[in-house]
């Protein structure tokens, strides 16, 4: 800012508008006394070269300006569209926001791994003393849905806006979803959780076979070498599984292609549908259940349920019933915080959280089940679990 008082008629002269003050000195002629030379009052002026903003004009110089309450204005240069100190809370304001988007998705990832390890572990306790996994299926898929209806019902979350079109697309993917989700329960049902969760890592093999030959799909070679270590990380955890079971290794190996074709359809299906992925893990979880309950009902049947629940409640006790009421629960909560997830995060990003997550189940379902486990048979876990990550980093 630059000012300079030059001798000049009263003025005060800004960049955006002059204000003038001429100030006149009358005078009389005396009858006695000769005339006087008129002197004319000193002039100053102001010149203001960069635009600013004047909070008042009281005591600027000799010319006063007297206001009951001046109003205070904040100065900024010509080319801000903001004041200065706006710029800086705005700048605050975007990092604020930036650290609670990373909060959210760690809490969301945090609970995504705790949820599905409490999952796990009651599930496998239920299927233990009640072996009836198509029962198991369809009692979690109610809870999920049962939960979803009183909160839409409730206004506790906001209800989807479907059509018969949405419906129609989610169909091809509740198929796959049920499928899936029983054959994952029928493999818990006979080995361990460790192993269930061993084979289940191989799953991103089955996508690229099914991509590259049943859709035409091709991939860069990382790609195709990143599936290496999976197949062999998992063969070798088969063959040196202590406790093998082909029916429990058969579910986990039909659990990953039905995963597959879930995740195919789904992108298909569901291009252009605004809905949410609480929701839409709401929509699915209903539709899966009017799927299921017939076959369970086929291949089980209530008098072996009600024969299997007398002999649990005998076994264990009353506290069984919150066994597989938190079975139920936990699998509807921490399969809706994961597609909750998705809205927040890149797919590579959930690629990788989804590695972990297995990583934090075998691992924990050793420990609380005391699984016994060989050296090479770790070693095969290993390498199937970081060639899952390797293929989620070369997909990218």
């Amino acid at each position: 800012m630059i000012c300079a008082v030059k001798p000049s008629s009263r003025a005060i002269h800004c960049s955006d508008g002059v204000i003038r003050s001429k100030i006149s000195v009358p005078s009389k002629r005396s009858l006695f006394l000769p005339p006087l030379p008129m002197q004319k009052p000193p002039k100053s002026a102001v010149s203001v070269h960069k635009a600013v903003h004047v909070s008042s004009l009281e005591n600027f110089g000799s010319l006063r300006v007297r206001k009951p309450n001046p109003i205070k204005c904040e100065a900024y240069e010509a080319d801000r569209s903001q004041p200065i100190e706006s710029s800086i809370d705005l700048s605050q304001n975007q990092a604020r926001s930036e650290a609670a988007k990373k909060l959210k998705i760690g809490s969301y990832f945090a609970l995504w791994w705790a949820l599905n390890v409490v999952f796990n572990i009651y599930n496998k306790k239920v299927l233990n003393a009640y072996p009836y996994p198509w029962l198991t299926s369809t009692l979690s898929l109610a809870a999920g849905s049962l939960i979803m209806l009183i909160s839409w019902m409730t206004k506790i979350a906001e209800a989807p806006k479907t059509d018969i079109e949405f419906w129609k697309s989610l169909l091809p993917v509740a198929v796959a979803h049920t499928i899936g989700h029983v054959a994952a329960t029928v493999s818990m049902s006979k080995v361990a959780v460790s192993f269930t969760h061993i084979i289940k890592s191989g799953e991103p093999a089955f996508s690229v076979l099914v991509s590259r030959f049943l859709l035409g799909e091709t991939f860069p070679l990382p790609v195709y070498l990143s599936l290496l270590p999976i197949i062999g990380g998992c063969a070798l955890a088969a063959v040196t599984e202590l406790n093998f079971n082909m029916t429990g290794f058969m579910g986990a190996m039909i659990s990953n292609l039905a995963f597959v074709f879930r995740n195919i359809f789904s992108k298909k299906g569901m291009k252009g549908k605004s809905v949410s992925g609480m929701n839409y893990y709401a929509c699915l979880s209903i539709l899966s259940l009017l799927l299921l309950t017939p076959f369970a009902f086929a291949v089980e049947g209530p008098q072996l349920w009600a024969e299997g629940w007398k002999t649990a409640i005998s076994q264990i006790g009353p506290h069984f019933v919150w066994w597989v009421a938190a079975q139920s629960i936990f699998y509807h909560l921490y399969n809706q915080v994961s597609y909750m997830s998705l809205d927040e995060i890149s797919p590579l990003t959930f690629s990788v959280g989804n590695t972990m997550k297995r990583i934090s189940v075998i691992v924990s379902s050793i420990i609380i089940f005391r699984t016994p486990v060989q050296p090479v048979n770790a070693l095969g876990a290993a390498i199937a679990v970081l060639g899952t990550f390797i293929y989620s980093q070369a997909k990218q």
